[in-house]
């Protein structure tokens, strides 16, 4: 399982720079501007340059409109800005037609430019809350769009998590949907320790955290601490082994 961390600024960046060994993406985005916010492409660009050259940078394009031009062309920005991952939240998509509509845009937009890159069609947990669509279909929308990875967040952060809208059976239905196609399946939204376990059972590729990182576990007023993602990445270690020698002894 990869552990995925978004930093809001540069400063915060640079915080996890200090932390790399223990993250293996930095994912950047614009909170204020909604789950999945689009942050601006000179902060993309310097993040790419505060961490280190190995370590995969991602970023969010948004809590999407349908408007595959629109769309297809802030992938893009955020491509030719250094990410090498691209988010795009599909907020404003009501059919899975939508959705794929979107993302075949994006991925031509992304691969033509940098063909390695990698494109994830992200969903919502709490997606009839919003009115978008089931999160179910996200794997069969990423598969037809060609993207590489099918991703569920949170969209409105009131402190709900995750699993208060999806519970771990549905995430479980969610990523074998996703390993079916052939595809990585990303989890997040107001993620925290005591959920690693669940995450690793059910075969989570890459898990998104922010808050359980951060000063107070406040994703908005808090900061990301170097030594909260280190104590993170040793409790996704723990479970990995623990889960890993229970396969090994139920073989």
């Amino acid at each position: 399982m990869l552990l995925l961390i978004s930093p809001d600024s540069v400063e915060e960046a640079v915080d996890c720079a200090k932390a790399a060994e223990y993250l293996d993406i930095v994912d950047v985005k614009k909170p204020d501007e909604g789950s999945l916010g689009a942050n601006f492409p000179w902060v993309i660009r310097e993040i790419r340059e505060a961490v280190p050259a190995g370590k995969p940078v991602s970023a969010t394009v948004g809590d999407v409109p349908y408007k595959p031009g629109t769309v297809a062309q802030a992938a893009l920005g955020a491509v030719v800005s250094g990410a090498t991952y691209i988010k795009v939240g599909l907020y404003g998509c009501t059919t899975p037609d939508q959705g794929i509509d979107v993302m075949r845009a994006v991925v031509r937009a992304v691969k033509d430019y940098r063909p390695e890159a990698l494109v994830v069609a992200s969903g919502y947990a709490d997606a009839h809350r919003i009115g978008c669509v089931n999160p179910l279909a996200l794997p069969d929308i990423a598969a037809r769009s060609g993207a590489d990875a099918a991703m569920l967040d949170t969209a409105i952060k009131d402190g709900t998590r995750l699993f208060d809208h999806v519970p771990p059976e549905v995430c479980a239905e969610f990523v074998g949907r996703t390993h079916a196609a052939g595809l990585l399946a990303a989890l997040a939204g107001s993620v925290k320790q005591a959920d690693l376990p669940t995450l690793t059972r059910i075969g989570t590729d890459i898990v998104g955290v922010r808050g359980a990182v951060c000063e107070g576990g406040d994703r908005n007023a808090g900061r990301i601490q170097p030594h909260m993602v280190a104590a993170f990445r040793a409790e996704m270690d723990r479970h990995a082994r623990e889960h890993a020698a229970g396969v090994t002894v139920a073989g």
